[in-house]
């Protein structure tokens, strides 16, 4: 992933895949009217602030899609690739195996240390 289109590429990819299980999981889960307010043309924004009014706010799915947001986000302001604690850039290895990775491996497992307690309560 060297360049922005590569990069812009590689999240509208991986956007369409949440978006199907994200389909898969409201057909499953929501009644009729609920489902009648998402489509796979609903924008992100717009997914994001409707699932915590049908209670999927706790589903990986919506964390998936908020991290999504946020590495859109970082692109478009030419942010992608830092981590958003320490600002430095996150290992290619990292992005390669989530291109919505928030933090390099430093940070990340500080964050988990200092935050494993509430890890825990979410899952």
């Amino acid at each position: 992933m060297h360049n922005t289109q590569d990069k812009q590429q590689k999240l509208q990819q991986l956007e369409l895949i949440l978006r199907y299980e994200l389909m898969r999981l409201i057909r499953d889960s929501l009644n009729a009217t609920e489902i009648a307010q998402i489509s796979m043309q609903t924008p992100l924004g717009q997914i994001i602030d409707y699932l915590p009014q049908v209670k999927l706010a706790d589903t990986d799915i919506f964390t998936k899609l908020m991290k999504l947001d946020a590495a859109y986000c970082q692109l478009e302001l030419g942010l992608y690739g830092l981590c958003s604690d320490c600002e430095m850039d996150i290992e290619p290895p990292r992005l390669i195996a989530d291109p919505t990775e928030q933090r390099c491996t430093d940070c990340e497992q500080k964050f988990r240390r200092e935050h494993r307690h509430e890890l825990r309560l979410n899952h």
